[in-house]
């Protein structure tokens, strides 16, 4: 069997368990809709239902739907508009045809009509545009329904896995285009197309706005202005982009020195960092304290680097770390960039408390095999949160005033847990283009 069909009745079992603990017999999941911006007649860009295209890996195919009855197959209604004035959607090959069936429409009601009396106990998971809000559904997106599902997704499939790495090695392709049109001198907006050209993206066809930050920008956490003019000297480069493939993300950063010195030493420390901590991944341990043992590794290199007048112990019981790498230290990845599971204990919706002390951290749940997720730390210059210390004789200021130019390190990577240990998908994904 292929890692396709392995993966639909993989996601089918899911269905069944979640739909039978919520009482429900059936599920219809709306692909969704581009919405109109306001008082124009021009849409947004459109973004699938995640859970859609967890079925099928048809992403662009807005006003869809999959009707799901548990132990039978999915039914897939692919909304073909009777329209001269824009180009039907290309529908991917592949096995998912075969394995559905699969129901052209031109009209949304006709689904109405088709379901009849099913919709009655069928849970609708999705954004609800006129005529559905008034369809007999039981419920329209139940959070008990949906916190079943979003635990369970957290564990990957082999088939998202390989889609998954997939997508590094696209976006892989791009960092190395961006890398080089970096060191080529351009602008922030010359480095972006760079990036997009060599994946022959749509900026609309990446998972979420690309970072392509240059010398101090590097301190914007999710800095996306994209400055058109090349500044007077490139001093630092960071990028944080992904890329798609059959819904599933890509999310890496890279920084890059444009000379060898004390930026292009920090970078190197921040990537050992990273490293070390993947070595430590595997099925057992909690993400929180691979996220404390990260703030622990960059006191050490901030005490190392004489950014402090005191040892990293120091630096790191007194919280000074937080100052300089504010957010978490990763999150689950998949049909989402920051994808879901992240805080629930359970298939039940019982859920972890944010830790006061790390408010940002987007995952704090035990580290399960398969489970797949980022590891991003960093080091930054942002003088809004260092306004509280200001005048802390612990602080080397004049150490971070030679940083601050620079904005900021940032190295991330996507790993998969394995049985024993972690795999560097995004590594992986880099060494294959070599």
């Amino acid at each position: 069997m292929s890692y396709y069909l392995k993966h639909l009745q993989v996601v089918a079992e899911r269905f069944d368990e979640a739909l039978t603990s919520q009482g429900f017999d059936s599920v219809l999941i709306y692909a969704g809709q581009p919405r109109v911006a306001f008082l124009d007649d021009n849409a947004y860009p459109y973004r699938v239902n995640p859970f859609f295209k967890y079925w099928v890996p048809v992403t662009e195919s807005p006003k869809s739907f999959i009707f799901y009855r548990k132990g039978e197959k999915p039914r897939v209604f692919l909304f073909q508009a009777r329209d001269f004035w824009h180009a039907q959607p290309q529908l991917p090959p592949g096995e998912w045809k075969e394995a559905c069936d699969v129901t052209l429409i031109d009209n949304i009601a006709s689904v109405r009509s088709a379901l009849g009396k099913e919709l009655e106990n069928t849970a609708f998971i999705g954004e609800t545009f006129p005529p559905m809000d008034e369809w007999p559904v039981a419920a329209i997106n139940p959070q008990g329904l949906i916190d079943h599902l979003h635990y369970q997704r957290a564990v990957k499939t082999d088939w998202e896995i390989d889609n998954m790495f997939k997508a590094n090695v696209l976006a892989a392709r791009g960092h190395n285009a961006a890398r080089d049109a970096f060191f080529a001198g351009k602008s922030e907006l010359e480095i972006n197309q760079a990036y997009l050209q060599a994946m022959k993206f749509r900026e609309t066809q990446v998972p979420y706005n690309s970072i392509v930050a240059l010398n101090q920008h590097g301190a914007v956490l999710h800095y996306d202005v994209y400055d058109p003019e090349a500044p007077a000297e490139h001093r630092s480069f960071l990028i944080d982009a992904g890329a798609y493939y059959n819904g599933y993300c890509a999310d890496i950063t890279r920084s890059y020195a444009a000379k060898d010195g004390f930026y292009a030493e920090l970078i190197e420390a921040v990537d050992a960092a990273e490293q070390a901590i993947i070595a430590d991944v595997k099925p057992g341990v909690s993400y929180l304290d691979l996220h404390v043992s990260m703030h622990q590794k960059i006191a050490q290199i901030l005490a190392e680097f004489g950014f402090f007048k005191v040892d990293a112990n120091t630096i790191y019981e007194r919280g000074y770390t937080r100052a300089f790498f504010p957010h978490g230290l990763g999150h689950f990845i998949g049909l989402q960039v920051h994808d879901v599971g992240g805080f629930l204990k359970n298939a039940q919706g019982d859920a972890f408390e944010r830790n006061p002390q790390h408010p940002f951290l987007r995952l704090l749940r035990e580290v399960e095999e398969n489970q797949v997720f980022t590891i991003e730390p960093g080091i930054y210059v942002v003088d809004q949160l260092l306004e509280e210390f200001d005048g802390n004789e612990d602080f080397n200021w004049n150490r971070i005033a030679e940083l601050r130019p620079f904005g900021g390190v940032r190295i991330e990577d996507s790993v998969r847990v394995t049985a024993t240990g972690a795999e560097n998908i995004t590594r992986d994904a880099f060494t294959s283009l070599k």
